[in-house]
């Protein structure tokens, strides 16, 4: 009976893996991996590797990730299933785990940087935000979030919420958010392929924003506090 190591792929660079993770990604002779692990990553695994991604709403797909990873936990003594970001941040990580351990298999949680950090700008900064809150644009079987909670949080992250932006943005509105208040997208951030977006919540409302997903979103004072200061948002990125 093998070991199963849920790690965390960080948001893309390569450089931004653990030493454990790196370690265990040469050592594991089967890595299941998710879709938005960059090739990079892979590429420093010479073991097995199996895709096991998931587009929006392949919510079945799930219990094949499960019967999968049994079976090369009895088979392999050391099984590594690799996940963008931390798998714990809204990953699934915990399904995963704790479907493991009612089939007698041991896991070990290794974390990994949160896409939601990779924007390069401080969430919390001093005097201006006292706090930050991460949500997800999408709920399990396509369901929409319930905003209301998040509404006055001085700095929002917003994962997986590309498609749905211009609702979120109308229902932030709705809901009391400064029409005004400045956003930034980060797609694919800390890649070679990262691009930065900056626009006002009112011109996501009004659709006016183009953005490709998976991409990061931003809302708050931080934003327009370094905008303002001139420094160049491409220049704020995570790693380099």
């Amino acid at each position: 009976m093998g070991r199963v190591y849920l790690v965390g792929a960080g948001p893309g660079d390569p450089e931004l893996l653990t030493l454990k993770a790196y370690r265990l990604l040469k050592e594991a002779p089967v890595v299941l991996h998710d879709r938005l692990v960059d090739e990079r990553i892979l590429a420093l695994a010479p073991g097995e590797k199996v895709y096991v991604g998931k587009e929006e709403g392949e919510s079945g797909k799930q219990e094949e990730i499960h019967r999968l990873l049994l079976r090369y936990a009895r088979a392999y003594p050391k099984v590594v299933r690799l996940k963008g970001g931390d798998p714990f941040v809204f990953g699934r990580g915990g399904e995963e785990m704790l479907f493991l351990l009612r089939h007698g298999i041991p896991v070990e949680v290794v974390p990994g940087v949160t896409s939601l950090l990779a924007s390069g700008l401080p969430l919390t900064h001093r005097g201006l935000a006292h706090g930050f809150a991460a949500v997800s644009g999408v709920l399990e079987g396509g369901g929409y979030p319930d905003l209301k909670p998040f509404a006055r949080v001085p700095t929002l992250v917003i994962l997986m919420g590309v498609k749905r932006r211009v609702w979120i943005a109308r229902e932030l509105l709705r809901l009391g958010r400064n029409p005004l208040e400045p956003t930034l997208f980060v797609e694919r951030a800390s890649t070679p392929k990262e691009r930065r977006i900056l626009a006002s919540l009112q011109e996501v409302a009004e659709g006016k924003v183009a953005v490709e997903a998976p991409a990061l979103w931003i809302l708050g004072e931080v934003v327009r506090v370094f905008a303002e200061a001139k420094a160049p948002l491409e220049a704020l990125a995570l790693g380099g």
